[in-house]
């Protein structure tokens, strides 16, 4: 049974002072700050190309996280309080830029642990250091492979593929009264390809016939030509699986353009206001399985605390991706807690075993029935739907796992 572990109110002053825990108790060649009452959090995420929003709103995110835990004075161990320090390093969302980020995060800034990590392949030039190193990992990373027991210092906090397309599928087809056929496109990349395995799996366990399962390449701005090719299958529906909301919009132009109107779905998709204004009012009815909007109050008090000081403070919306920076930071500074110790192989422990507080209410770790092991956050999945220049949650889905915890 998962014990429920609660980080005390945010009331107490800062005690950090004089306290000291040994260099020794982190994991591997980690540990930079821990023998001065710090413990040292890393992230590696894109702050350049076309995903630097992300990162951008993961860095305000994980330190806003740090901040009102070190303003109700630290995480409490055996030795005394510690604070959260965070550092990140721009990943580039490109394997080479993971393997800098990871290089410059473990060997110089020496952080004890990974609070963040965003993209498939910068996640595994990361990942083969943080499990040599026994160093716990947070990330949003998409990929199965990426988890189990042969990597058990890594950790997913937010929705993945397995959480998110089967229940966004089977409420798109019960919605929209069935079809038999549907068109797939994704970004060329890891993240992208993983993705659409997933998704063609899914489908076709449903049912659906896949026509088609196309990439894009990053950078690319003429999307007609991309529009003819889907549309020469004769789908009945369309998934744009990872399109980011940006290209994604042009995509629904040229699709419209050529006369498209059946189920259109961005199953990744993250930005829903982004997608609305980027398409020009081609996303009317686009349903989506990670943009839920979280200044809308189906969100929690706190994530729509967190959306509007994103906003103000970065110009970006909170989404199903970087809120996992402030859930991971909330998830690591509980098992420290409840480990009593920052020692690597103690926190990865604690993870697998208790049940927090995260932005989203209670959560847990699980999913060991399809992973192998408990590493999969355990949240609601949220449906919603282009509704005008709206984003319409229609449907909450909450694991039953999570449920049992409860």
């Amino acid at each position: 049974m998962n014990r429920v572990t609660t980080l005390r109110k945010l009331t107490a002053p800062v005690l950090v002072a004089g306290l000291a825990l040994p260099l020794a108790a982190c994991g591997g060649e980690a540990g930079g700050g821990a023998e001065d009452g710090v413990v040292v959090f890393g992230l590696s995420a894109p702050l350049s190309g076309d995903a630097a929003g992300w990162g951008s709103a993961s860095k305000w995110l994980a330190e806003k996280a740090a901040d009102e835990i070190n303003a109700a004075g630290g995480i409490e161990t055996e030795d005394g309080s510690v604070e959260i320090e965070i550092v990140i390093q721009d990943n580039e969302y490109t394997a080479a830029g993971g393997a800098r980020a990871a290089q410059t995060l473990l060997t110089r800034e020496k952080v004890d642990m990974i609070a963040f990590s965003v993209g498939t392949a910068p996640v595994q030039a990361l990942q083969s250091m943080t499990e040599r190193q026994k160093v716990p990992m947070m990330t949003s990373a998409w990929g199965k492979d990426l988890k189990g027991p042969d990597f058990p210092y890594t950790f997913t906090v937010i929705n993945t593929p397995f959480e998110v397309l089967r229940p966004l599928a089977e409420y798109v087809l019960e919605a929209e009264g069935g079809f038999e056929s549907i068109a797939l496109l994704g970004v060329n990349d890891a993240t992208g390809i993983q993705s659409e395995e997933v998704a063609q799996e899914v489908w076709a366990e449903l049912g659906v016939e896949v026509v088609s399962s196309d990439f894009y390449e990053h950078g690319t701005t003429e999307f007609a030509p991309i529009a003819t090719k889907l549309l020469r299958t004769k789908p009945d529906a369309i998934d744009l699986t990872t399109v980011t909301p940006g290209p994604a919009g042009l995509l629904l132009q040229a699709l419209e353009d050529q006369g498209w109107d059946g189920p259109t779905l961005l199953s990744a998709g993250t930005g829903g206001q982004a997608l609305v204004e980027a398409a020009s009012g081609a996303a009317e009815g686009v349903y989506m399985g990670l943009a839920a909007d979280f200044s809308d109050t189906n969100a929690t008090e706190k994530q729509q605390e967190l959306q509007a000081g994103l906003e103000k403070a970065t110009g970006e919306d909170l989404n199903g991706v970087t809120i996992g920076a402030y859930d991971g930071v909330i998830a690591l500074a509980a098992a420290i807690e409840e480990a009593g110790t920052i020692e690597s192989d103690a926190v990865r422990e604690a993870l697998t075993e208790i049940t927090f507080e995260s932005s989203w209410g209670a959560a847990a770790f699980g999913a060991e029935d399809v992973y192998g092991a408990k590493q999969q956050i355990l949240t609601p999945m949220i449906v919603t739907q282009v509704r005008g220049d709206a984003i319409v949650e229609v449907e909450r889905i909450v694991p039953a796992e999570l449920e049992s915890l409860q």
